[in-house]
């Protein structure tokens, strides 16, 4: 329900089945809806005023305890948050509101105070060492802000005052700088207005631009944003959230790096290799957008893909979690939870690399945070608590120099007892991606259109293929693209293997016309 509720029938039975489940298990119900475009502005017609009001009465008639409003792309302006919270306060006075949203253009303190004088109930904050940019909105502006208010924060039973606020960003400000060398702040060192312009969700705005630099494109990502626009509106214009906001995101970069504007891409839609998930969008495994799919693009793109009308989860078979169950305890010696068959049934790959980490490297979160980050240097010493009263202290002697296989030994004093252990130098590694390149001169050499890491090999050698038959998935960064045959023919020659890092251009499959 993140996007959108089908306003059906079939739907909101479901809802309703939901709504006596929770309500027999004493649960809270809170539902979201996503927040896109402008209400204050007349002239958009797509998510106006009336368009809100109309799910947000579909939502209460279903049952929901509380309804949230996810601005999750930071676009609530102060004005637009009083017309769009006084409408719904006036619509349903009993009903506790909650409003999400992020601050990248920098004014969203301004716009949850004016959520709260419109009727808002609660309004997500950030602690001050966290917030700005990307984040939420600054919990000690807020307290400061309402402090002189009839909604100061200091009459309520759970008391917030600004000296316990600095104490709480204090301690995180701190903990914070553990996590220096994962900041977005590396590449990102201030929010930007042009949000309202391209409206990426907060949570996408930093890991898009990560994925540019990985993908090379680092140098091209005010490109990507413009790009994000055109790819919406080719699109559908759609509510960009996750899953949504990533299937806009990866057709921006795709149009980026294989330098299509809109009107060359429309041209050429059904000679393109789309990314997954523009793919899966378009046939319908995300669910039906609101104003309906993209033609005759919808069409170019599939070809003889299957489609989804409805909602994807209607024609899915049960799981059956005991079967998974089984599945994991025969490929994993680790004592499995229900946590690991949930995550296995959605995420299965993600869940087997965890499980597979866990059990090469132990419980590694045990260890302090600087030293799972970073390593010992030569001489450091910790102490690592596995369980109560059972410990090991472990001191850093030396390390080898590197191997002809890109190795290390390292050695190591654990509870006073010399140990070494032979470790796989990556950084070494890094330098060791050389391939050969595939002939743009010859249409059979099929290459990597993107950096990134060879996921699925679809063909072996001796295999005979028609264009556009699937012959390789790679993916970088979350985004996955099937390279399909350019032409018909006889695979020669499979140069890709699994797990392999490519970069652009690398040779993956050479195929001989036939």
């Amino acid at each position: 329900m993140q996007e959108r509720i089908e306003l059906n029938a079939h739907c909101f039975s479901f809802l309703l089945i939901l709504y006596v489940l929770f309500i027999c298990l004493g649960g809270v119900i809170e539902t979201a809806i996503s927040y896109t475009g402008d209400v204050a502005d007349s002239n958009r017609q797509m998510y106006n005023l009336n368009y809100y009001l109309k799910l947000a009465d579909e939502i209460v008639k279903a049952g929901t305890h509380i309804l949230c409003i996810k601005d999750m792309a930071g676009l609530l302006k102060p004005r637009s948050s009083k017309v769009l919270l006084s409408a719904l306060r006036d619509r349903f006075p009993d009903l506790p509101i909650h409003v999400h949203s992020h601050d990248t253009a920098g004014v969203s303190v301004a716009s949850m105070l004016a959520c709260v004088e419109a009727g808002a109930d609660i309004v997500d904050v950030a602690v001050d060492s966290m917030s700005g940019m990307t984040s939420q909105p600054s919990m000690g502006a807020m307290v400061a802000v309402l402090n002189d208010s009839p909604f100061h924060t200091g009459k309520s039973f759970f008391r917030i005052d600004s000296a316990d606020v600095s104490k709480y960003s204090a301690y995180w400000e701190s903990a914070r700088q553990l996590y220096g060398p994962f900041e977005c702040t590396t590449t990102m060192k201030s929010g930007n207005a042009d949000v309202y312009v391209h409206e990426i969700p907060g949570g996408q705005y930093t890991n898009l631009q990560f994925q540019a630099y990985s993908l090379g494109l680092g140098d091209k990502f005010e490109q990507i944003k413009r790009k994000y626009v055109e790819a919406d509106a080719l699109l559908g214009k759609l509510i960009k959230v996750t899953p949504t906001s990533k299937i806009v995101g990866d057709l921006a970069q795709f149009m980026v790096h294989n330098n299509l504007d809109g009107p060359t891409l429309l041209k050429q839609a059904s000679t393109l290799s789309f990314p997954e998930s523009v793919v899966q969008f378009m046939q319908g495994m995300i669910g039906q957008p609101p104003y309906g799919f993209p033609e005759p693009l919808r069409t170019q793109i599939l070809r003889h893909r299957e489609r989804i009308d409805g909602r994807p989860g209607e024609s899915l078979p049960p799981v059956d979690f005991e079967t998974l169950r089984q599945q994991l305890q025969q490929k994993h010696e680790k004592q499995i939870r229900d946590v690991h068959v949930i995550s296995y049934a959605m995420y299965p790959k993600v869940t087997d690399d965890f499980l597979t980490f866990v059990e090469k490297y132990g419980p590694v979160d045990k260890l302090p945070t600087h030293a799972f980050f970073m390593g010992l240097s030569n001489g450091e010493e910790i102490d690592v608590e596995l369980e109560k009263g059972k410990s090991m202290r472990i001191k850093m002697l030396a390390k080898s120099s590197l191997n002809a296989e890109g190795e290390r030994e390292v050695f190591l004093e654990l509870n006073g007892q010399l140990r070494s252990f032979i470790v796989k130098d990556k950084e070494a590694s890094k330098d060791d991606t050389s391939h050969p390149k595939a002939d743009p001169t010859v249409i059979g050499s099929v290459g990597a259109p993107m950096p990134g890491e060879v996921l699925q090999i679809k063909v072996k050698e001796g295999d005979v293929v028609k264009m556009k038959t699937p012959l390789i998935v790679i993916t970088a960064m979350k985004m996955e693209m099937i390279i399909e045959s350019p032409l018909d023919g006889v695979v020669k020659t499979v140069f890709a293997k699994p797990a392999m890092k490519c970069n652009a251009g690398d040779l993956l499959v050479l195929i001989e016309s036939q």
